[in-house]
């Protein structure tokens, strides 16, 4: 008796929906490592980069004029750096990637995105190469935190060149 191929008891025509590598941007030098894996990743399973940007409450709630345009500006710079990454993803991957900005705390967002979309398969975030530790989502997404997580998370060492990412990607 032979071993059935792989394809058996597929229906025809049918595909898995792409892996969706998201990537939590924020001003950390380590994000564009994290960024490029991702897009590396994507490029070589034929995947998706999705890229999370959350805008952080400030503390000037009693000032609601003075809150509304501070909102406005971090908007537009939040568009304005994911439109950079976009284009990178894009000349990485061969696709532009999905594009998620909200507000509120980083780690609350990013357990509330994953939560919510289904279609995200794998959480992709870079580490610190500095003394100072991996980094605070990190540091809570590997503690009890963690435990909310639904998709397996791949950690980018931050000591890694492009060169070395290339590779392993």
């Amino acid at each position: 008796m032979t071993a059935p191929a792989a394809s058996e008891g597929a229906p025809t025509g049918a595909s898995a929906p792409p892996r969706v590598f998201l990537v939590v941007v924020d001003e950390s030098e380590e994000m564009s490592l994290a960024v490029r894996y991702a897009a590396r990743r994507a490029q070589h399973t034929g995947g998706r980069v999705a890229l999370l940007y959350v805008i952080e409450p400030t503390d000037l709630q009693q000032w609601m004029a003075v809150e509304t345009l501070m909102r406005e500006e971090r908007r537009e710079e939040a568009e304005a750096v994911l439109h950079g990454i976009a284009d990178r993803v894009a000349a990485i991957s061969g696709s532009m990637p999905i594009i998620y900005i909200r507000e509120g705390r980083r780690r609350d967002e990013l357990l509330a995105l994953i939560d919510e979309e289904p279609s995200i398969s794998i959480l992709v975030l870079a580490a610190s190469a500095g003394s100072e530790g991996p980094g605070p989502l990190i540091t809570a997404l590997t503690g009890k935190a963690g435990t909310r997580l639904r998709v397996p998370v791949t950690i980018v060492p931050g000591s890694l060149t492009e060169a070395q990412i290339d590779m392993l990607a």
